[in-house]
Parts: structure tokens; sequence; C-alpha cells
């Protein structure tokens, strides 16, 4: 009933007003959704803005939008593979230098962080979560002061903030909308690039103007290989056609000289037609360069090679090599830092800070091939006179083999072309 009527409504009962056949519901409206409690960043969003505009990708919605972009998703591919690939292990410091295989937190990060993940699977995905909204986040979850499970939460889901008492606070939004607080102690908090040293910045949303550029980019092309002129020539005919001869030129073109089986085949022409080819325009070729830029600003925003995002304008060999030892040294080695640092902070104690550390083994992605292992042995060995460094047992541990039952294999041995010392006693004159 509208508002008028119930104010012109009197109190002498109405007439019973003639029947009608309700109205079916009308089919509701289709609309965007993402998952309950997702939370947005601002209106600068990318993934607000996405879905406003009502695109979504299936289960997670606007979440994977900048992922389209195989640029970044190659990018991203690399660095969160990478460092979920790597072993990380609790080592104990000290004259001998072991690792801690008893500890908890050893076994969290290595073995088993949760009951449904690998170490791999965990590790990349809170690294990726890191790369795309600036912040991984896991929940520890502590018995008896262990750490018993590690639990990956999803960013956006995650409000955190600096209390205070000079302590991360964190709140954090289930599935079915319920929230949950958390201190700073049961969550492992990866950081990327950041400014006040709470939160991470989104290379995302920082690279933001670039990516848009490069999704137009690609529109384009869909729009060209959708909608656009694809012949690569014409043919000319100095006066129109019948339609017999139209209908008959159109059927040798489709039937003779058209798909792969008739490439090379010549084409007969009549009445006097003449075949003109299209060569590319400028603008095409300025398209592509295009592309191929926006491909560059992406490598540049995760410190990623251009060869490794399958760029072909490198020839592969030792350059390669080198570019491979660059993306190790300058894109992922600060993420081996931040990952072992943020490790320490919520698994291990002040006590257990001074005897103990988390370390990446980044000599997995830089073995080489076996003639460059063969040369590097031989020289921790002692070739060439240089002094050793390796044992034989350590050069196999390295090598993924097994130690063997000799004890000499325990001990360095001397350099090539010097004698062991034996225990004889010196001789007199």
């Amino acid at each position: 009933m509208a508002f008028f009527d119930f104010m012109r409504r009197s109190s002498a009962p109405e007439a019973a007003a003639p029947a009608v056949e309700p109205t079916p519901p009308a089919a509701p409206e289709v609309r965007a959704e993402v998952p309950a409690g997702t939370l947005f960043n601002g209106l600068d969003d990318p993934a607000l803005l996405e879905f406003i505009r009502g695109g979504t990708d299936g289960a997670y919605g606007p979440r994977t939008a900048s992922l389209r972009n195989m640029a970044v998703l190659r990018s991203l591919a690399l660095i969160s593979e990478a460092m979920g690939m790597l072993p990380c292990s609790l080592m104990e410091d000290g004259p001998a230098k072991r690792v801690a295989k008893e500890m908890e937190a050893h076994k969290r990060i290595k073995l088993k962080p949760n009951g449904w993940q690998t170490p791999l699977e965990f590790k990349s995905t809170v690294q990726l979560n890191a790369l795309v909204h600036g912040n991984g986040y896991a929940r520890v979850i502590w018995s008896r002061d262990r750490p018993i499970q590690m639990i990956p939460m999803e960013s956006p889901r995650v409000k955190a903030e600096l209390g205070n008492d000079w302590q991360m606070h964190y709140e954090y939004t289930r599935k079915d909308g319920g929230t949950v607080k958390l201190a700073q102690r049961e969550v492992f908090h990866l950081r990327d690039l950041s400014i006040d040293g709470e939160l991470g910045m989104s290379r995302i949303k920082l690279a933001r103007e670039a990516l848009n550029l490069a999704s137009q980019a690609e529109r384009a092309a869909a729009r060209t290989f959708a909608k656009g002129v694809m012949a690569s020539g014409s043919i000319e005919v100095p006066q129109a056609l019948s339609d017999r001869a139209y209908k008959r030129m159109q059927d040798s073109l489709d039937e003779r000289h058209s798909g792969a089986d008739n490439a090379g085949n010549f084409m007969l022409l009549e009445e006097g037609a003449k075949a003109s080819k299209w060569a590319q325009t400028s603008a095409d070729a300025q398209h592509k360069e295009q592309r191929d830029h926006q491909i560059e600003e992406v490598a540049r925003a995760f410190g990623v090679p251009r060869p490794l995002l399958m760029m072909d304008e490198t020839a592969w060999g030792s350059g390669i090599e080198q570019l491979g030892i660059f993306f190790v040294q300058y894109g992922l080695q600060r993420w081996f830092t931040a990952w072992e640092q943020a490790l320490a902070r919520v698994l291990l104690s002040e006590s257990e800070l001074e005897r103990f550390f988390f370390k990446f083994n980044e000599r997995a992605l830089m073995r080489g091939t076996l003639k460059d292992q063969g040369e590097f042995f031989a020289k921790a060995l002692g070739a060439g006179g240089h002094a050793p460094w390796y044992t034989q047992d350590e050069v196999r541990e390295v090598s993924d083999m097994p130690a063997s039952n000799d004890p000499a294999a325990q001990k360095l041995r001397p350099p090539t072309g010097q004698k062991a010392p034996t225990n004889e006693p010196a001789q007199t004159p």
C-alpha cells in the first residue's frame, strides 16, 4: 500500500477488493558477486573496479582480474613457484651448524604446514597473496607453546593495524561473514614494500596504469581478431562480375586456395583479374611494439628478466644462464630474507632467536650443468692446489646422495699435490 493511500484511509472498513491472480515473481537480476567476507581497500582497488563492472571469474571473482594479463601471470608464477619449490630449514647456529629437525617450527615449514597442503602449496599461496595484495598471511595454531599448524588466509579478508601497545592486531573475516580477532603471535605476516612498516604495498596497484594500458591493448587485439578484416590481400577486376562468375571465383578460393593443405598453390585468375597483397601497416607494427613494451613494464615491476617471460629477442646460451643468476639475486633474494625473518619473528621465542635461524637453500636454482657441478666439487675437495672447504660426505649430501661409511670421507682432504699428514715422528738429523 502506498504512503498517500495510507494517509487517506478512513476508519470505515474498505470494500472487499476483487480477487486478482498473483503476478509471478520477476526473474532475479543477474549481478556480479564476490565471496562473503571479501574486503576492498579503497575506491581505487582494482578488485572493486572489476566488481562494479560485473566482471567475475568463476568462484574467484575480481580477485584474479590482474592474473588475466599473461605477463603478470608468468611473473607471479615464476616467483611464487620458485619460493614454494625451494626448501627452507630451521638451522642451529654454532661451530657444529646443523638442521634442527626435532623443532616443531622446522616441521611446519619444511614438512607439513597443515593437514591439507604440502610445503610447496603453502609457501606458493602465501607468496602469491603477498605479490598481488602486498601482504601474505597465515594463521599459526599454537599448542603448549608449539606451532602445530599454519593456515593461509586470503589477504582481502584480513584487516591489520598497529595498536597503541606497539603490537600488530589482525581481524580475519571468515567465509560465513563472521570475524576472528588474532594477536601478533598468531599470524605469520609477509610484507612487500612498505612505507609505514605496518602493511605492504601492492605492486599490482602501483603498476595500475601500465596494467590498464596492457589490458586495453589486449582487448584491441581481441577485437581485431573478432571483428577486424583479416584478409591478406584483394583481387581486382576491371568490371563487375556476373553472379555466376563471382560464385565460381569464390568457390575456387575456398576449395583450392584456402587452408594449410593448399599452401604454395598457384592461383589462376580470369576476366583480367589482378591479385594485390596487403602489407603490414605501420599501425600494426606499432601495436605489436606497444604490447612488447607493456610486457617489459610488467617485468620491471616484479624484477623478472624479459627472456623468462618468453620474449624471443635473446638467444639461448650463456647469457640466459647469467639472467637466471640475475633473477635469483635481484628478484628472489629479497623474498628469501623476508621469509626467513618473518618466520623467525612469529615461530621463535626471544631465547631461540639467539640459537636458531631459518634459511632457504637457493643453491637448488643455481646448480648449473653436471659439468659445472663437477668443476665446483673438484675445487671444493682441493683439486688444483686449492684449500678444500667440502668433505666427500658434504659433496654427497649436496648431490642428494647418502653418506658413505668411510670415516675419511668426513674429513677435509689435503689439496692435490700435498701429502696427507701422518702420525710418524719427525726424522732426526
